[in-house]
C-alpha cells in the first residue's frame, strides 16, 4: 500500500487547491490561464498543490495523486519552487481543478472516470468529471439549437456534399480537436472538394461536423467565459489574421477584448444556469456573429488576454467562486 500523508481536517480560512495541469515547464505564464488562477490563489494565501495526469492513481479502491505542494516565486523563468512529492487521496483537497489542456483523447476519458470514483469518495473536482466526458466541445452547441449555425453531423460523403449544395460555402471540422485544426472552409465549386470530404471522414469511417460558413468570422470568434453560470462581461474576439478563415489564436488570430453584446449576453445568460446545474464550473463558449459554435468545457483559456486589456480581474471572479462554494 502506498504511503500517505495525511492533513489537518479541520476546516481553516484557506482552501487546499490541487490543480491537474501540463508540465509546469511548458506553461508560457504571460498568457496562461491556470496560471493566473494560481498566482491569484496565492496572493490570497491558498495552499497550491500540482499534478500532472499520470499521477492520478486508483489504489486498494480509493483515488490517488503523487502530487507536489508549489510556492510561487515572481514572474521570471524560475517562477516556481516545489516541495517533495507525496500520495495523497483527492479528498485531501478542498477542491481539485482538472486544467489538462486536450487532446480529449482516452487517457483523459480514463482520468474522468478516475476523477468520478474521487468525486462518490467526497472529493470536489470542477469541472465535474462526468459533465466533462458528455459534453463534447462541438456537438454539445446541438442541446441549444436556438443559438446554432445551420449544422450537419455526418460521415457520408454524399450528404456532406448535399450540405455544401444547400448553403454554398461551409465549414468541415473534426469532432475531436482544438485550437481549429483540422478545419477546413470549403465553396461549391472548390476542385478538391472530394479529397476534402475523403480526408475528413477518412473515407467514411470518421463522423464530421459540416456548418454554414458564418461571414462575421471577420469580426472575431468571439470566447465569453462562464465561471459557476456567471459570464465575464468582457469577451475574447479572435480576430482571423493573413488571409486566415480561423480566428483562433493557437491558428495565428489576434485577440481582442470587448464587451459582450446584447446577443451574448442573451446566450450566456440562457446557458449559464443550465451549465452550471451540469457541474460545469468553468465554461468557454465560442459564438461568431449571433452564432453559438462550441461549448468548451475541458481547459477554457483567455483569462490573461481579457484581464489585461480590460482591466477586469477573470481569475479573481473565478477565486471567488471557489471561495464562495467552498465556504
Amino acid at each position: 500500500m502506498l504511503e500517505r500523508t495525511w492533513y489537518n481536517p479541520c476546516w481553516k480560512n484557506e482552501l487546499k487547491l490541487a490543480i491537474i495541469l501540463d508540465p509546469l515547464e511548458s506553461l508560457k505564464i504571460y498568457k496562461d490561464s491556470t496560471y493566473a488562477v494560481m498566482r491569484e490563489a496565492h496572493a490570497r494565501g491558498h495552499e497550491l498543490f500540482v499534478m500532472e495526469q499520470h499521477e492520478l492513481i486508483l489504489d486498494e479502491g480509493r483515488v490517488r495523486a503523487h502530487v507536489r505542494r508549489i510556492d510561487l516565486k515572481g514572474e521570471g523563468p524560475d517562477w516556481y519552487a516545489l516541495e517533495a512529492p507525496a500520495w495523497h487521496e483527492l479528498t485531501d483537497f478542498d477542491v481539485t481543478l482538472m486544467r489538462k489542456d486536450p487532446p480529449f483523447d482516452m487517457e483523459y476519458i480514463y482520468s474522468t472516470y478516475l476523477l468520478e470514483l474521487a468525486e462518490v469518495q467526497g472529493a470536489r473536482i470542477f469541472n465535474r468529471p462526468g459533465a466533462v466526458r458528455d459534453f463534447n466541445e462541438k456537438l454539445s452547441t446541438a442541446k441549444f439549437p436556438q443559438f446554432m449555425p445551420p449544422t450537419r453531423v455526418t460521415r457520408q460523403a454524399a450528404l456532406i456534399r448535399d450540405f455544401i449544395d444547400r448553403h454554398d460555402d461551409i465549414i468541415l471540422k473534426p469532432l475531436d480537436a482544438m485550437g481549429g485544426s483540422g478545419i477546413f472552409r470549403i465553396r461549391r465549386h472548390d476542385p478538391n472538394l472530394n479529397v476534402i470530404i475523403e480526408t475528413m471522414t477518412q473515407l467514411g469511417t470518421r463522423t464530421v461536423m459540416a456548418q454554414r460558413f458564418i461571414p462575421e468570422i471577420a469580426q472575431g470568434d468571439k470566447r465569453i467565459l462562464l465561471i459557476d453560470g456567471a459570464p465575464v462581461p468582457y469577451a475574447l474576439a479572435r480576430i482571423p489574421q493573413g488571409g486566415e478563415t480561423r480566428g483562433n489564436l493557437a491558428a495565428g488570430g489576434k485577440g481582442v477584448a470587448q464587451p459582450l453584446s446584447e446577443n451574448d449576453w442573451k446566450i450566456a445568460d440562457m446557458l449559464g444556469p443550465k451549465l452550471r446545474d451540469q457541474g460545469l464550473f468553468l465554461v468557454g463558449l465560442d459564438v461568431i456573429g449571433d452564432c453559438l459554435t462550441e461549448i468548451n468545457v475541458t481547459s477554457p483559456t483567455g483569462f490573461q488576454e481579457i484581464t489585461a486589456q480590460s482591466g477586469f480581474n477573470v481569475a479573481g471572479m473565478f477565486v471567488d467562486a471557489l471561495e464562495r462554494l467552498c465556504g
